[in-house]
């Protein structure tokens, strides 16, 4: 029997959903990570001084490697995956796209200045970039914290697509503010 194909990722899509969790987790917001506005009006205001044209870009690698680290040293279950932990390929062609999206910063300078405005309400800020759908904020809904409160596991075993990655990043929605919650999917072998 041969494997299935991997299936197409959004990329863009998948990098509004990190970039909605990454500034919700810091401290000014929910408190998860060891970053404090770095995505939000202090870090505008702080990082185009050493990086005038790709400033955001800048500032949202700074969050996504602390929220990784994070995220990984609360919870990290072999054979499963987090937004900040995908499979390898996936985050090679996750990549291969950060300099296209760096050099067109006036195409995502609205998700920037949302998230300059950010409060922390993950489904709603997650649906006004189009990070997730309507569904999949109402799945979100019926997800649940793990009895010892660290994670939210996806039902059923699941292939990394835009589905499984939009509740990935959802599912943050059962953590709440200085507890951090990791969603995490069991993946096909």
């Amino acid at each position: 029997m041969s494997a299935r194909p991997p299936q197409a990722i959004d990329h863009p899509r998948l990098l509004r959903a990190r970039l909605v969790v990454a500034r919700a987790g810091e401290m000014d917001l929910l408190g998860w990570w060891n970053t404090k506005g770095v995505l939000g009006p202090l870090g505008r205001l702080a990082y185009p001084r050493g990086f005038p044209r790709t400033a955001p870009f800048a500032q949202a690698r700074v969050v996504f490697a602390v929220a990784r680290a994070r995220a990984r040293e609360l919870w990290s279950p072999p054979g499963c995956a987090t937004l900040w932990n995908l499979p390898p390929e996936v985050e090679d062609a996750f990549e291969d796209h950060w300099q296209s999206w760096a050099d067109a910063p006036e195409v995502w300078s609205p998700v920037f200045d949302l998230l300059t405005r950010a409060k922390g309400d993950l489904l709603d800020e997650l649906r006004a970039v189009d990070a997730i759908t309507p569904a999949q904020a109402e799945e979100a809904r019926e997800l649940r914290r793990a009895v010892d409160g660290r994670a939210v596991l996806l039902p059923g075993v699941r292939a990394i697509n835009d589905d499984t990655l939009a509740l990935l990043a959802a599912g943050f929605f059962r953590g709440e503010k200085g507890a951090l919650a990791i969603p995490y999917a069991r993946l096909e072998s």
